[in-house]
């Protein structure tokens, strides 16, 4: 990293970073000790040099004159919540995710030495920094629609001395140039798993994305067929922006209808709605969230197969399975 330059926050932004540290290993995340290394050295704060409060009201930023803000802006740098980086048009269109989140999902994602990761979402950069730190620059791909995206990334990588391939284009479409791959981590919401993914994977490849309010964990194999993909949904509740150029609405609270307040305000309740929401009305999904037993989101799946998709409780072959959008 000799081609960083001199940062004048280095020293308390250090003593912030292990604040921050010491809070996600308290909760339980950080256990692989390369995940740790790479979360006590990779500075967060040079790729947030500004951040929206306030609900957008309000930014905080580096080089702010008054030194109370500044000291604000570094303490919120190192805080464990997710930061608004991008806003337009009234719209939340980038953001740099919750630390804690972003440690457990990539604890999940079970690299190795070796492989070869794509992310899809480029974001503020700070996820491809923590990938290249584990894995080297050479084996992490960053793809992002936004060109705005994809060159403040690249300047933030390059300031806290990383260079992974940072690519603007169509995260649905993936990056074939680069695969295979071994593993894709995505940072935003899916209406639908792309088939063009797992046709860029090796066999036995992970695809951890975020779907409904959950992260779907998926299994790329190969058939007589060709690839196909199925997993569960992990036990953490996962809150992203959609990916960019799927339907607005995509990304709407489902409608409860009739449903009782107690029971839609239930995150997994709201779970379940979202997932089912093209198939199952609020009162069918409520018959079935009762029945089943108020079931967690690791009982529930996705299967990716023969050109179709589906997301299912307990079985992907039982009688509870709901088709979603083609990819």
């Amino acid at each position: 990293m000799d081609d960083a330059q001199p940062d004048p926050f280095a020293a308390s932004a250090a003593e912030e970073r292990w604040a921050m540290v010491r809070g996600i290993v308290a909760g339980g995340v950080l256990g692989d000790p390369e995940w740790l290394a790479a979360f006590e050295e990779v500075p967060r704060h040079l790729f947030v040099p500004y951040y929206f409060v306030g609900g957008g009201r309000d930014r905080l930023w580096c080089e702010d004159p008054d030194p109370v803000r500044r000291a604000q802006w570094l303490r919120g740098a190192y805080a464990d919540g997710a930061l608004a980086t991008r806003i337009r048009d009234g719209e939340l269109i980038s953001s740099s995710s919750q630390p804690s989140l972003m440690a457990r999902m990539l604890e999940e994602l079970d690299v190795r030495d070796g492989q070869r990761v794509l992310e899809i979402g480029a974001g503020s950069g700070y996820n491809a920094a923590l990938l290249a730190h584990r894995l080297g620059d050479d084996a992490v791909t960053t793809l992002d629609l936004d060109p705005e995206i994809t060159e403040s990334a690249r300047r933030h990588l390059a300031a806290a001395g990383y260079h992974p391939a940072v690519i603007t284009g169509d995260g649905t479409r993936g990056w074939p140039p680069r695969g295979p791959y071994d593993r894709i981590i995505v940072t935003c919401t899916l209406p639908c798993v792309p088939q063009a993914w797992l046709d860029q994977c090796r066999p036995g490849a992970l695809i951890l994305a975020p779907f409904a309010t959950g992260l779907i964990l998926l299994r790329v194999r190969e058939s007589a067929h060709g690839k196909y993909a199925e997993g569960r949904f992990l036990h953490t509740p996962a809150y992203f922006v959609p990916l960019r150029g799927t339907p607005p609405g995509s990304a709407r609270r489902p409608h409860t209808g009739t449903v009782p307040r107690r029971v839609s305000e239930n995150e997994l309740f709201q779970f379940l709605l979202t997932l089912t929401e093209a198939t199952l009305d609020p009162r069918e999904a409520l018959s079935l969230w009762q029945r089943e037993r108020r079931p967690e989101r690791e009982r529930f799946g996705i299967t990716v197969r023969d050109g179709r998709q589906w997301a299912w409780l307990d079985d992907p072959e039982g009688p509870y399975a709901w088709p979603l959008p083609d990819g």
